[in-house]
């Protein structure tokens, strides 16, 4: 049974991108190789629209842009099932390897495909791999620049791709020279000071259901949004193998058959909607300043 509408209110989302976009072949799969590649993006994102339109959800699907310009009836396929877009990249690389003029071209050329395809504005934006990092907060300004207002990159937490420990935990406010950017950071739980994943994503196939069921509940006890992610390849476990080192390799396909009926599960116990709605039922908690020049930091206003 779902949670009532008066819960805290969750956001889904959908990264959407092929099996070899993923960051974790970024070395061996690089973005000139893809045409290479047997695409599967509009197999497994017609099977993420089949699971929704079956729970009676609706989510935000970030679009990576080479699908967008590849795929179009894909992208008008989900814009005809009534969810939401947000802007994924171009080529899905990593923040912190862009200049920021490369980075801008990128996010231009990307909302531009998006926005070609499902015929509707494009104002929220995840980075690849949640790529927005302290050495990459530059990103947000130009965010900003480009008329974006909502994101949805920041991981409160640290690994080695992405996190920014020290970030809110619920949804907050970005101010740079007086414009402000809605951030919708992703679900950790505080454990000993530290701000620990728990689902979404690589996190939703490897830590056990339970877990991830009580670690919710207790996040949204706490009247704390979560924005539940994950990627359409991850609902396709006869997606082809790519040759790989064993961890990059691990940490893409294992638990791949576990995603859909883990998914299905939050998904029915859990009430959730697009990024729009939670922003409409939320009042962020904090507002904070971009400051520093070579070091980086976040003050609360």
């Amino acid at each position: 049974m779902k949670a009532p509408a008066s819960s805290s209110g969750n956001a889904l989302t959908v990264d959407v991108e092929d099996y070899f976009h993923a960051s974790a072949f970024r070395k061996i799969a690089p973005p000139e190789s893809w045409n290479q590649y047997l695409s599967r993006v509009e197999l497994s994102t017609r099977r993420v629209l089949e699971l929704l339109a079956e729970l009676g959800l609706r989510g935000t699907f970030f679009v990576l842009g080479w699908v967008a310009e590849r795929f179009p009836s894909l992208v008008r396929e989900i814009r005809a099932a009534g969810h939401d877009f947000g802007c994924h990249s171009y080529a899905h690389r990593l923040i912190y390897e862009f200049a920021p003029a490369q980075f801008r071209e990128d996010t231009r050329r990307a909302r531009a495909a998006i926005e070609d395809a499902a015929g509707v504005p494009v104002n929220a934006y995840r980075a690849p791999t949640f790529s927005i990092t302290h050495r990459s907060l530059w990103a947000l300004e130009i965010l900003l620049e480009l008329g974006f207002t909502a994101d949805s990159s920041i991981f409160p937490t640290k690994n080695h791709l992405y996190g920014i420990p020290d970030a809110p935990r619920r949804p907050f406010r970005i101010r740079i020279q007086g414009a402000d950017l809605l951030e919708f950071p992703l679900p950790v739980l505080d454990i000993g000071g530290f701000g620990v994943p728990f689902t979404g994503g690589a996190y939703l196939r490897f830590v056990p259901c339970r877990i991830q069921v009580a670690a919710l509940n207790k996040v949204m006890a706490r009247s704390q949004p979560v924005v539940m992610y994950f990627h359409p390849w991850e609902l396709d476990p006869a997606q082809p193998g790519l040759a790989s080192a064993f961890g990059p390799k691990f940490y893409h396909y294992a638990g791949l058959r576990r995603t859909e009926p883990r998914l299905r599960r939050l998904l029915n116990t859990f009430s959730f909607g697009t990024l729009r709605e939670l922003a409409a039922a939320t009042a962020p908690v904090y507002t904070v300043r971009v400051s520093g020049s070579k070091k980086v930091v976040f003050t609360q206003s």
